[in-house]
């Protein structure tokens, strides 16, 4: 009766033990070999090793076919288990992701400038920028969905930090013949008598458009909105005297990171020397900013046309514009 301990294998390295299960398994120096896709010295030499490292035989010497001693079968059924082992390890084993962040924007913003820069200065943090629709922008920050928000205000402020980043034009888009669209901007009044397609539901925006464009009247959408679902047959013009629309980023109290903090940093123009500090207190950050003016074409139109635009105000209910 042997007194080998099989646990004398716990410390040899699986690499050896291995090669000693191939050839064990084949019962053939080539062919194991030839499996292990290395030269049959090699192999031979590693089971040598293996036979002095652990003090007993584990092939019988000289015979052929290649045969296991007793200590040898016993070697190889505890080393199965130790490379099962193993294997069921490292398929258990995961490790721990790089911290990473989700950031959410409605329709109309555009945050790839911003995903360029965290890119270039947290290269091992991902970035995930998930579109969120307009009527779950709330819903998407309180359930967990994402980090971070660009958001349309108003918002309930609730239990939520958000801080104003820049207000948006409100414009009217009317068919290209329309006669509106020979201003360069609407007031309320112009749009008085102007059939108005409900446009409340942004996410149905692109709907909304298409109405407009097959039966007339006008939409009232934010200027990012009208962009964003261009049509050759449609233009926008700028509402002057009427409230902004403002975007913000926003994120549930309590919830600040280091990461998040980076970015609401990268949003608000912080170099990459910058030292971090914290966000804004919310009552602080709610003050908007100074709007910035419109844009204009400056392009005059005669007077004339511009004339009949306006008398073009003053017709009876139902009756037809010129074109």
């Amino acid at each position: 009766m042997s007194d080998f301990d099989v646990t004398a294998a716990d410390s040899i390295d699986l690499a050896r033990l291995r090669r000693f299960v191939a050839v064990a398994e084949e019962l053939h120096f080539a062919r194991a070999a030839k499996a292990l896709r290395i030269p049959r010295q090699a192999l031979s030499a590693t089971v040598i090793e293996l036979e002095q490292e652990l003090g007993t035989r584990v092939f019988v010497p000289g015979a052929s076919p290649t045969q296991l001693t007793e200590d040898g079968a016993a070697l190889l059924g505890h080393a199965r288990e130790l490379i099962r082992a193993h294997e069921q390890a490292e398929r258990e084993y995961k490790p721990d992701a790089p911290a990473s962040l989700r950031v959410g924007f409605v329709p109309g913003v555009t945050v790839s400038k911003w995903a360029r820069i965290w890119a270039d200065r947290l290269p091992d943090h991902p970035l995930e920028v998930v579109g969120v629709a307009q009527g779950e922008q709330e819903s998407a920050l309180r359930d967990g969905r994402v980090d971070l928000c660009f958001v349309r205000l108003p918002i309930d402020r609730t239990a939520m930090n958000a801080i104003p980043l820049w207000r948006e034009t409100p414009v009217a888009v009317v068919q290209k013949d329309d006669a509106l669209s020979l201003l360069d901007a609407v007031s309320p009044a112009d749009l008085a008598e102007e059939t108005l397609q409900d446009s409340a539901d942004l996410d149905q925006a692109a709907d909304t458009l298409a109405l407009v464009a097959a039966v007339g009247g006008a939409a009232i959408v934010p200027q990012s909105i009208a962009r964003l679902h261009h049509r050759r047959d449609l233009v926008y013009r700028p509402i002057s005297d009427t409230e902004f629309t403002e975007i913000a980023m926003a994120w549930p109290a309590g919830s600040d990171t280091d990461l998040l903090e980076e970015f609401v940093g990268i949003v608000r123009g912080r170099s990459a020397n910058s030292s971090r500090g914290a966000a804004p207190e919310p009552e602080r950050a709610a003050r908007p900013r100074a709007a910035a003016p419109a844009r204009k074409n400056t392009a005059k139109k005669p007077a004339a046309k511009q004339q009949s635009v306006r008398q073009g105000r003053g017709r009876k209910p139902g009756a037809r514009r010129g074109r």
